[in-house]
């Protein structure tokens, strides 16, 4: 026999030469490329099932002859290498593949329908003939860009762009190449594919995107959360979250900060706050898949934004917490929607750096709901302490739990004072006294306002004082006559009524037990209180809703040549009636005086500070000082407030400026 390597030789030059005729034949048909490609895929069929019939002829050669040398082809594989070998060595017949095939996938993209079973087989043939890369994916991925790029311009250009059905269209075409990929590419190619997609219809106009439809997204997130957690995900996948955490950051940034710079409508700054707050964590939580990187991002922007103003945002937030700890649950849905507003509050509250001027107003409304009983609910005014211990750590609770102390002591003393027999045999006027008994460094601070009392009530005053020392010796005892608070029965020609009013309201009415008619200067040399105070006392009997005296003339202000009648034919529904306390409304003046005990307890601060870093260090440089204080302050404060401080204690003999270099403090012991 030995005859099989002129049979092997012998088929491979018929196997050549018919490769050749055939696909010779096809050179005509390259300038039609569908043509060709309908061609060449019938012939590669043809191809094909012939190799598996001589294959078949000519197994024993193949599996003899062919399998024990290794520099030979199988017959199959020898088919193979003389097709690809004819189309490699024909340009026309690259380009008409390249260009036949991208245009398919062209038009497939355009939406016309097109011979997928063909696609692949023609794909299929580039693969195993390894003509893949050089004939087709080069061109292939090359016309996607072109094409991608071109759809993209063409989507986001002009004022028609809607952010949201872009982005629909982003996910969809993503999708389809996907399955492109699937259906008949190689899947090496996929990646390639995707990035080139990705990168042309959506990463290169992400930030075109972000600017012209976020912020829409966001202020109607409660419609929009599909649109916001598509937008992640297609961000996520092109590698830019930082873009679209840059554009939350600003849109925090911007709706925060309208709320609290807006000082026209600042009474609703605390409620937009939560608003955005609540928006923005819905937003977080089932869109953002609450990521870590954007929370610290959100809370970042938020501190930003509730200090552009220095101090007044801490105010307003202590305001709204006292304006829901005096109506409770009133229009809410129970004690539950009292505690998750105020759960909403102090997390804008964590927000304020300085958290002392949030607890210097706090305080004080505090205080008046306690003292004029005005707080809904114990139980929430209790929880909300807690809330802040929780924050801020026991320091700064420690007074305003001392606040709440006093008042249960202070209902102890009064039972005590009401059960002792001495004391009622001396209580002759039927006056009921209840005193509250204030610890001075826990409650805010008043001026004492001096007044001449009836001789009624200053006697009740000396009965208490003396009891309370006989129980309690060394202590002082200061009166505040501006905080107390009365109810007096007044008879008028109609009726008899009982007015809840302020000490000095009642020291006013009692003058008409007497008289009629008093002038201004008549009541205020009675009653001895200071003039503005007895103004708006004035004010709010003569000019408030209850009228229970007539002013002449009946103008406004009050003057010192005015007259005060008392009004015998006054009338009212209701039995009680509740004059509205002027003087205890807030002023410009108490606000004032608030700030500047907050800027005095900060000066403290600060000196305690430098001492304390100074101690340690003994010695160091001015601009070492401010980084450190900067570090343990935690109020904002100005680079030269600081430097008055250093100044202050430097002239206190503290400090030194150290003699060969002004710029250097030395510690003095």
């Amino acid at each position: 026999h030995k005859h099989a390597p002129f049979v092997y030789n012998s088929l491979r030059k018929e196997c050549e030469a018919h490769v050749q005729s055939v696909l010779e034949a096809l050179v005509p048909l390259t300038a039609d490329p569908f043509g060709f490609l309908t061609q060449i895929e019938k012939e590669w069929q043809t191809h094909c099932n012939q190799l598996l019939t001589i294959r078949s002829i000519f197994l024993y050669l193949d599996r003899t002859y062919v399998l024990q040398d290794q520099s030979l082809h199988s017959i199959f594989d020898m088919g193979l290498h003389l097709f690809r070998d004819k189309i490699a060595s024909s340009p026309s017949m690259e380009r008409a593949l390249s260009s036949g095939l991208v245009m398919l996938i062209r038009m497939e993209r355009s939406g016309e329908q097109v011979n997928k079973s063909s696609l692949k087989s023609l794909i299929r043939m580039l693969l195993l003939l390894d003509l893949y890369p050089k004939i087709f994916e080069e061109s292939f991925l090359s016309e996607t860009s072109n094409f991608y790029l071109k759809e993209g311009e063409q989507r986001t250009e002009g004022s028609a762009l809607r952010v949201e059905d872009y982005l629909v269209h982003c996910e969809a075409r993503l999708a389809e190449e996907e399955q492109r990929c699937k259906d008949y590419l190689d899947p090496a190619t996929s990646p390639k594919l995707l990035h080139i997609v990705e990168g042309a219809l959506l990463k290169r106009h992400l930030p075109l995107l972000l600017e012209k439809g976020f912020q829409g997204m966001m202020d109607e997130s409660v419609h929009r959360l599909g649109d916001l957690r598509r937008l992640y995900g297609l961000c996520e996948r092109v590698e830019s979250l930082d873009l679209l955490k840059a554009a939350l950051s600003n849109y925090v940034k911007q709706r925060a900060g309208e709320c609290v710079t807006d000082e026209k409508n600042e009474g609703n700054m605390v409620k937009g706050l939560i608003d955005v707050k609540a928006a923005v964590d819905r937003a977080l939580e089932e869109c953002f898949r609450s990521s870590e990187a954007f929370q610290v991002s959100i809370k970042e922007s938020f501190e930003f934004s509730v200090n552009l103003r220095q101090n007044r945002p801490a105010e307003l937030v202590a305001k709204f917490i006292d304006a829901k700890l005096r109506t409770g649950n009133k229009g809410g849905d129970g004690d539950e929607e009292l505690e998750n507003t105020l759960d909403r509050v102090l997390v804008i509250f964590r927000y304020i750096s300085g958290k002392d001027v949030f607890e210097a107003f706090y305080k004080k409304d505090l205080a008046k709901r306690l003292l004029l009983g005005k707080s809904a609910s114990i139980d929430a005014e209790k929880s909300t302490i807690s809330k802040l211990k929780t924050e801020c750590g026991s320091q700064f609770t420690n007074k305003l739990e001392g606040m709440f102390k006093d008042i249960d002591i202070s209902r102890d003393i009064m039972a005590g004072f009401r059960n002792s027999a001495q004391v009622q045999g001396r209580l002759t006027h039927g006056i009921e006294l209840n005193v509250n008994v204030l610890t001075t460094g826990y409650w805010p601070t008043y001026p004492p306002l001096d007044a001449n009392l009836p001789r009624e009530l200053s006697e009740y005053q000396e009965i208490f004082k003396s009891y309370y020392m006989s129980k309690h010796s060394g202590r002082k005892l200061t009166w505040q006559n501006s905080l107390g608070q009365c109810v007096v029965r007044c008879r008028f020609n109609k009726s008899v009524k009982e007015l809840a009013v302020s000490l000095f309201q009642t020291m006013v009415l009692m003058l008409y037990n007497d008289t009629d008619v008093l002038n201004y200067l008549e009541i205020e040399k009675a009653t001895g209180i200071e003039s503005k105070e007895l103004k708006r006392t004035l004010q709010s009997l003569s000019l408030g809703k209850f009228r229970v005296l007539q002013k002449e003339p009946k103008v406004k202000e009050v003057e010192d040549t005015d007259v005060f009648r008392f009004n015998s034919d006054f009338s009212a529904s209701l039995y009680r009636l509740k004059i509205n306390n002027i003087q205890l409304k807030e002023t410009q003046e108490e606000n004032q005086a608030t700030t500047e005990r907050v800027f005095q307890d900060r000066q403290y601060q600060v000196d305690a500070a430098i001492v304390r870093i100074m101690k340690s260090r003994k010695t160091l440089s001015h601009t070492l000082l401010i980084s450190e204080l900067y570090g343990q302050l935690r109020f904002p404060i100005k680079p030269s407030d600081l430097k008055k401080r250093i100044e202050s204690l430097i002239d206190r003999e503290y400090l030194e400026r150290d003699t060969s270099n002004a710029q250097v403090y030395n510690y003095l012991a």
